[in-house]
């Protein structure tokens, strides 16, 4: 049976419009909003406009490049949220207003759960390997950063959470500190690979059991600067690659040592990292190190599926389709995680 799934997302400031058929990619369209980065940081209200004026177009060019009719599609998903509020009125309104024109089910997913289930979307005849259920997923974004125990598609339980800042924004805001261009967390990255991890030393937050906390990271970072410049104006420039590379690393080691943790006490080995920042290179090569030395099965996902798109948003409605869980025409979106 041949299920045509349309996802559209639009929870920040990335419109996306995916198609799947069955749990296959078909096509996978992301316009992106250049406008923010003269301002450091996403602004909610260019991005609403933005998506907007993307949505159509992307949604159209999906469609051409799975090679299908709208007439064809089975349903439609769409983010409910966490996200910007906004952001997330334009992709809702969409998604119900196209679904009652053709009929067909509206299915809403939750922004975080399409994150870890993007493990499972297939991109040609020869199957991927995917995660075995249960398994641990970090999910690390500007946004959120959590760990999830995932025992089923749809059976989720976050055992952990940052009770402030996201490990994303962390990054960002160190880079910021240090005059890096917006967004900051992949010119750490890159910046960090040329730079000595141990030069600075900088304390890692401590929470009980599996819960993370970044504020007091950052701001110690901030005073860090602030008197390395009174010292020496030149600072910054002097040291920025040992400065990348030693904020870096407390952050990676702040989050391996809570996954660590959480495997211990759960007994879980198969271990999965999801979200935007899952693309950083040290972060993937360290967890591949920690699943050498711990015995984990570990799964590290494609580039394209890290960042916000609507590929993930179609699988995790591909499954929830497969057990009838719709939406109707009254859903609203919600800017914080419900779920």
């Amino acid at each position: 049976m041949k299920t045509y799934i349309l996802g559209s997302e639009s929870s920040c400031d990335d419109t996306s419009a995916a198609v799947l058929k069955n749990n296959k990619i078909l096509a996978n369209i992301i316009a992106n909003q250049e406008v923010h980065r003269k301002y450091g940081g996403v602004v909610p209200e260019l991005a609403s406009r933005a998506h907007q004026q993307h949505i159509i177009p992307v949604v159209d060019e999906a469609l051409k490049k799975a090679g299908i009719e709208k007439q064809q599609l089975s349903a439609i998903s769409f983010t409910r949220g966490p996200g910007l509020l906004g952001s997330l009125l334009v992709g809702t309104s969409f998604s119900k207003s196209f679904a009652l024109s053709l009929n067909i089910p509206l299915i809403e997913v939750d922004h975080m759960q399409a994150h870890i289930l993007a493990h499972f979307i297939q991109q040609d005849e020869l199957e991927k390997d995917t995660p075995n259920f249960p398994f641990l997923c970090l999910t690390i974004s500007g946004g959120h950063t959590q760990i999830v125990r995932v025992d089923t598609y749809r059976n989720m339980t976050v055992i952990g959470k940052t009770i402030d800042d996201a490990a994303g924004e962390a990054f960002d805001k160190a880079a910021k500190i240090m005059g890096l261009p917006y967004p900051g967390g992949p010119e750490i990255d890159k910046l960090a690979k040329k730079g000595d991890p141990d030069k600075y030393k900088f304390p890692k937050p401590r929470m009980p059991e599996f819960d993370y906390s970044f504020s007091g990271l950052k701001t110690s970072f901030l005073y860090f600067i602030r008197d390395g410049l009174k010292n020496n104006p030149d600072f910054i420039q002097l040291n920025i690659n040992d400065l990348c590379a030693s904020i870096q690393k407390v952050i990676i080691d702040t989050l391996m040592d809570k996954l660590i943790l959480a495997s211990q006490q759960t007994g879980i080995n198969e271990i999965a990292i999801a979200g935007g920042v899952s693309a950083n290179s040290e972060i993937r090569n360290r967890l591949i190190e920690t699943g050498t030395n711990k015995g984990w099965k570990v799964y590290i996902p494609e580039f394209q599926f890290t960042t916000d798109n609507a590929a993930m948003i179609a699988i995790a409605g591909y499954y929830k389709y497969l057990n009838n869980e719709f939406s109707d025409q009254r859903v609203v979106p919600y800017a914080r995680s419900i779920v």
